[in-house]
């Protein structure tokens, strides 16, 4: 129902904001500050993005909880959607998502709402440490020393035509 809702009111308002914005400054300076939004926009979601995929990596190399990354990149990834969507609200609430404050409260918010049942990382419940054909690659390494011992000497006597010598 609140999908249908915004799917209805977004167009309507950003269709008012237009008119209302248009019939002051005119129709040039509306579409250019469209453009202009849409390619700050642009540059400021490859930014962040960037640095929010720098923050994930962080995460896992450091085997923290990866969620916090994960939605500031999502809300980065909506953000990006927003500012190239032509209209100023939209262009609003994606400008409003690269700020990282407000992605803060958001995440805030989400988290005293959504309660996690479990998480775990690297727990003896993994099945590549128990079961020995889930090994990870860095287990199936051997450190030996070798000595060839296999026969230099001719048969004195002439195969069954079967091997080559």
């Amino acid at each position: 129902m609140w999908l249908f809702v915004a799917f209805l009111l977004v167009p309507l308002v950003e269709i008012g904001l237009f008119i209302q914005i248009g019939g002051v400054i005119g129709l040039w300076p509306t579409l250019g500050i469209v453009i202009l939004t849409a390619v700050i926009g642009t540059y400021l979601v490859r930014s962040q993005g960037l640095a929010a995929m720098d923050n994930l990596r962080g995460s896992f190399s450091n085997l923290e909880d990866p969620s916090e990354p994960l939605a500031h990149g999502a809300m980065i990834l909506v953000a990006g959607a927003l500012l190239l969507t032509p209209g100023f609200f939209t262009d609003a609430v994606g400008f409003a998502l690269l700020a990282p404050p407000i992605r803060l409260a958001i995440i805030g918010y989400l988290r005293k709402r959504i309660k996690v049942q479990r998480f775990e990382m690297g727990s003896q419940n993994d099945p590549f440490q128990q079961d020995p054909r889930h090994r990870r690659p860095r287990d199936t390494v051997i450190d030996a020393d070798f000595k060839d011992v296999t026969d230099t000497k001719k048969p004195t006597q002439n195969g069954s035509g079967w091997t080559k010598h």
